[in-house]
């Protein structure tokens, strides 16, 4: 059996298109139904073939599918297996069923605040199972960041309802009042749950991956592309799809069937976030990089610090994981 490096994608992440069949891999829907013995069957072979001891008559197939599993599934820092309501491998499932709710329900403030809340709790799951786990957040900053992300999102999506939508001559700009909170949320909930490493600073590598620094520029850049990824993720559903519904909720037979129009824009926000997640994470390279010269211009102690620890001979460039 032809060997491959386990710990690496499969496909050319310089690349777009490699970025995105990555991401699509291991953010199947499918995978969230997996068993935890198949998981942690999955992350032995895993292991096991990183060490060159898997069994013998093990198979690629066998051998992708383990990587597909444990890399969906376990964290990619600690090791430990992910609440499933937090993988991305959930995104679609969890987010289709939330945002249709939101697109339905948005008519009174009520309702906006209550799905506002439901979505803001899923996102701050989310969050703290994807999170840097070598820059852990103490139980109040989670708090701090829950609650700030959340009266965030009501307080967007209250303002823009009543302020916005309700003096506007097109009525159809009340269906866009989830998009606006959301978007709104993420600006404030990314960067609390990772104020740590905004305030301490990220490890930096140069291109062998040899840890040389830190940078606090690096997570800022980190942050700002998660925070796009993720509005991406959701834009397209919560922009087209009030469009899409205003063309058809007129037909007779969704007049007839009312109730329907939960359905059908639930199934529309699925085949919307099931192409939309692996997009949105391919959106910017995950291994990030930083200008050394930027880092001496803005950071000129992190500097000094890279270049002792590099013998005078700094890199062109820092790399560092951006996080998902």
């Amino acid at each position: 059996m032809s060997r491959i490096d386990i710990t690496q994608p499969l496909w050319d992440q310089s690349t777009f298109y490699g970025r995105f069949r990555h991401f699509a891999f291991i953010s199947n829907p499918l995978l969230s139904l997996a068993p935890e013995k198949e998981l942690y069957d999955a992350k032995d072979l895993y292991l096991k073939y990183k060490e060159g001891r898997e069994p013998k008559d093990t198979t690629i197939e066998q051998v992708v599918r383990a990587k597909q599993l444990y890399e969906s599934a376990f964290h990619p820092d600690s090791g430990e297996l992910q609440n499933v309501f937090g993988r991305m491998s959930f995104q679609m499932p969890g987010g289709c069923l939330i945002t249709g709710a939101m697109l339905q329900w948005y008519r009174t403030g009520t309702a906006v605040v209550f799905w506002q809340w439901v979505n803001q709790s899923f996102n701050a799951l989310v969050n703290y199972t994807n999170r840097n786990a070598k820059s852990p957040l103490t139980t109040t900053q989670m708090g701090v960041a829950y609650v700030t992300a959340t009266s965030a999102a009501m307080g967007a999506a209250l303002g823009f309802k009543f302020f916005v939508a309700k003096r506007a001559k097109n009525p159809i700009l009340a269906r866009f009042v989830p998009f606006a909170a959301v978007a709104t949320a993420n600006c404030v909930n990314i960067p609390l749950m990772r104020q740590t490493e905004l305030m301490d600073g990220l490890e930096v590598a140069d291109e062998n991956g040899k840890i040389i620094g830190k940078s606090q520029l690096a997570p800022a850049k980190g942050i700002s592309q998660v925070v796009a990824s993720r509005i991406a993720m959701c834009a397209p559903g919560m922009l087209l799809l009030p469009l899409i519904m205003r063309r058809i909720e007129n037909r007779p037979l969704m007049v007839r069937f009312k109730w329907a129009h939960v359905g059908v824009q639930t199934a529309v926000v699925g085949v919307f976030l099931t192409v939309m997640v692996p997009v949105g994470c391919a959106l910017f390279p995950q291994r990030c990089k930083l200008s050394i010269d930027t880092v001496k211009r803005f950071e000129p102690e992190r500097y000094e610090e890279i270049v002792k620890n590099t013998e005078g001979k700094p890199p062109q460039y820092v790399y560092f994981n951006k996080g998902l």
